[in-house]
């Protein structure tokens, strides 16, 4: 793990005891605001010094796939943020869209057909979807 300072450390200490989880992943202080400014996560009129609360979620391949700002005086909502990753594991593993407020179980869009040939074609396979609304707008579950 990189190296903390006092108040990184006593809030690592405080989340272990309170959750029993540890933290196993580099927690970084931006003493300087050099990654702060760069990722644009200083917002001038609230603070100079202060940085938003921001989420990048960056998969396995190191490819940022979402970011979520907050500004300081309001809490991110981790069951989005789980939310949100579970709906980007989910189309990566089965191809399919997530509407909003998608949740695990729930039916999830179909890509739209590419060419008209397509779309005619899949006309005919209603009955595989959970629901058919238009020939762009087909659901059904995955699991």
């Amino acid at each position: 793990m990189a190296k903390a300072t006092t108040g990184y450390l006593a809030w690592l200490k405080d989340l272990e005891e309170m959750s029993g989880i540890s933290i196993n992943f580099p927690v970084i202080a931006d003493l300087d605001m050099k990654v702060s400014r760069l990722y644009g996560m200083i917002h001038p009129a609230a603070s100079e010094t202060a940085a938003v609360r921001a989420v990048f979620i960056i998969d396995p391949n190191g490819i940022l796939r979402g970011m979520l700002y907050y500004p300081l005086t309001t809490g991110r909502n981790i069951d989005e943020i789980l939310r949100f990753i579970r709906a980007l594991q989910f189309t990566d593993r089965t191809g399919l869209n997530t509407p909003a407020d998608w949740q695990p179980g729930d039916p999830a869009i179909v890509k739209p057909p590419a060419t008209l040939d397509e779309a005619k074609a899949d006309e005919a396979r209603k009955a595989e979807y959970t629901e058919y609304k238009r020939w762009y707008l087909r659901l059904k579950k995955a699991e």
